[in-house]
């Protein structure tokens, strides 16, 4: 993969995690379980620290974030973080994993086209992070659907 490529595609995770970064906040104000509220919060923090690293990885690359991103991504996670819940906790957080497990492929796809350690090492955290979240935001639908099973 060449440079441009590269940073084309670190452009492409760049918008997403802007949007989750929106999506989560919006959806934290919208749940009314605590608990819930405060992962998603966390969760848009760890998000917004993807974008940190990944803003920093374009830029040691010599390009620059995208600014249609910059607009778009919190745009569409806002407008997102406001409908989803309508449609209920458990939906919302079964849209969130569809979310995660397409910023997931994303990753593991790059991972396996990025011969720089650095580089690879940024990929793997927050590949990591965005399965952690996966796996949480699983754990509960679990348990709003099988409360006999709470964890």
């Amino acid at each position: 993969m060449d440079k441009e490529q590269l940073i084309r595609k670190l452009n492409w995770f760049y918008s997403l995690e802007l949007n989750q970064v929106e999506l989560y906040t919006a959806q934290s104000k919208k749940v009314d379980d605590p608990y819930t509220a405060r992962v998603l919060l966390r969760s848009a923090q760890i998000e917004d620290g993807h974008v940190q690293n990944i803003s920093a990885s374009i830029k040691e690359l010599g390009g620059e974030p995208t600014s249609l991103g910059d607009i778009l991504g919190p745009l569409s996670g806002k407008i997102a973080g406001h409908v989803i819940p309508l449609a209920g906790l458990s939906n919302m957080l079964k849209a969130n994993i569809m979310l995660e497990q397409k910023a997931m492929a994303d990753y593991k796809e790059l991972l396996s086209k990025v011969d720089d350690e650095g580089l690879k090492d940024l990929l793997w955290s927050n590949l990591i992070d965005e399965d952690l979240h996966t796996a949480w935001f699983k754990n509960k639908v679990q348990q709003l659907e099988n409360p006999a099973h709470k964890s």
